[in-house]
């Protein structure tokens, strides 16, 4: 049994993964950079081991540290969190090989739906719908414009071995490809060390709907609903809901069931999410797998009552799911708010030190948070400070519980884009669940309007 776990991240995920840690009865070790040494997860941690420099290819990233520390605090495992190694394939060998277990799927499997193209084929094998793009990577600008013609304008163009919004550019007309090729083939290499690119047909007003999944060593696979996830900013997701409100019963049963089926079919074990764009008429179709805890987990544990992350752990520990299929009820409406260091008008980050800082409290309200007080926000990582949660008996009542806890969030110092995301929580649009992948673009006038107002 799993006694001893090093978390392989930072922030608020560390301090998650540490908190489910605790009831369990399992030791936490925490690893961190020279720019968080006075951070609130080390702290909380049974053991904290500097690794490195600020740079993330120096600390965070570094395997052979990390494994290193491992080793000499004795840990039966890793937790590699969301971002960083998470979806490591070389990082979950490693663990293999110095006979740590990771927590999460195998390398292979890591591999398999880390690659857009590779996915997409065993989606298809599977049954699975997906959008119409290319069949194999694009290595060139030349390629790209080729591959665009027979797709069809506009495009999504989205680097191979990538996430998180990078490396991805919607294009609209073959003038504008070659330069987005070049540039998000650049960035791609530079973050994943992959170049290769991507393309997939670009769906008008779809949403970004995804199905948890849980699956463990024994054959047992079982989804926990939907999550809205279609507000977004630079392809990144600010804003999320548990459950959907557009989708109809009959869908969401059936995307549920396609999920597990295409789990199933790859033998997939741990939590991992199949994400859906969903189109006016709500057919569904296969977007991408992430093979790990996702960042807004949250929402759906608080409708489906459910630990992701102690079930994360006991599959680890090679246990079976302790629930099956119908015991998996939703109760209730989630919605979650990334709070980030960013200024509110131009989403660009804006680090600095936090002078003041506040949380909303209440029965329904759940912060997860990487600080506790005064503290440095640096340049080096990720600029998401926390993440705001609420839960209502439905969703009228969980936007009202939201906009309040918003409302009373203090947070000074730095720049902050608690001011977009009242303005999205109090625009009409939202409150009526009008909430397509370009909301934000769509409402730019209006909410800059709203955000003028609060600054």
């Amino acid at each position: 049994m799993i006694q001893k776990i090093l978390i392989a991240n930072r922030g608020e995920i560390a301090l998650r993964i540490m908190r489910a840690c605790r009831p369990l009865s399992i030791k936490t070790v925490a690893v961190y950079s020279e720019a968080d040494q006075e951070a609130d997860f080390v702290n909380y941690a049974d053991e904290s081991y500097l690794i490195g420099t600020p740079p993330v290819n120096q600390s965070y990233l570094d395997t052979d540290k990390i494994i290193e520390v491992a080793k000499k605090a004795g840990v039966d495992a890793i937790h590699p969190g969301y971002g960083f190694l998470s979806e490591s394939k070389l990082f979950a060998n490693l663990c293999e090989a110095n006979d740590i277990i990771f927590i999460g799927p195998s390398a292979d499997l890591i591999e398999q739906m880390g690659d857009k193209v590779s996915s997409r084929k065993l989606m298809e094998e599977a049954g699975v719908p997906i959008i119409p793009g290319s069949k194999d990577v694009i290595l060139t600008a030349e390629d790209a414009i080729i591959e665009a013609k027979a797709i069809g304008y506009p495009v999504m163009l989205k680097a191979s071995a990538g996430g998180g919004g990078i490396g991805m550019q919607i294009v609209s007309d073959p003038d504008n490809l070659k330069e987005a090729f070049i540039n998000n083939s650049k960035r791609a290499e530079q973050f994943f060390g992959d170049g290769s690119m991507f393309m997939e047909k670009l769906l008008v007003n779809s949403r970004h709907i995804e199905v948890q999944l849980l699956g463990d060593h024994h054959g047992n696979v079982i989804h926990l609903y939907e999550r809205e996830c279609s507000i977004q900013r630079r392809n990144q997701k600010v804003i999320e809901e548990a459950p959907s409100t557009f989708i109809s019963e009959k869908t969401r049963e059936l995307m549920g069931k396609t999920a597990v089926k295409a789990a199933k079919s790859i033998g997939y074990t741990n939590a991992g999410t199949i994400e859906f764009l969903v189109d006016e008429n709500e057919n569904f179709y296969f977007l991408e797998m992430n093979t790990r805890v996702q960042v807004e987990h949250g929402i759906t544990e608080e409708v489906t009552h459910i630990d992701i992350v102690k079930e994360q752990i006991k599959i680890a520990n090679n246990q079976k799911l302790s629930i099956s299929q119908s015991e998996v009820n939703l109760s209730g409406h989630a919605i979650e708010g990334r709070i980030y260091a960013e200024d509110p008008v131009t989403s660009f980050p804006s680090p600095g030190q936090v002078t003041h800082y506040r949380e909303p409290v209440g029965k329904h309200i759940r912060v997860e948070s990487a600080i506790s007080g005064p503290s440095a926000i640096t340049h080096f990582y990720d600029p998401m400070i926390s993440k705001l949660i609420v839960k209502g008996s439905d969703r009228n009542e969980a936007i009202k519980l939201f906009q309040d806890a918003l409302e009373s969030y203090e947070l000074k110092g730095i720049k902050t884009n608690i001011p977009m995301l009242k303005a999205i929580a109090q625009s009409e649009e939202f409150i009526n669940g009008k909430t397509t992948t370009d909301f934000i673009e769509k409402n730019k006038t209006k909410l800059h309007e709203i955000i003028q107002e609060e600054l």
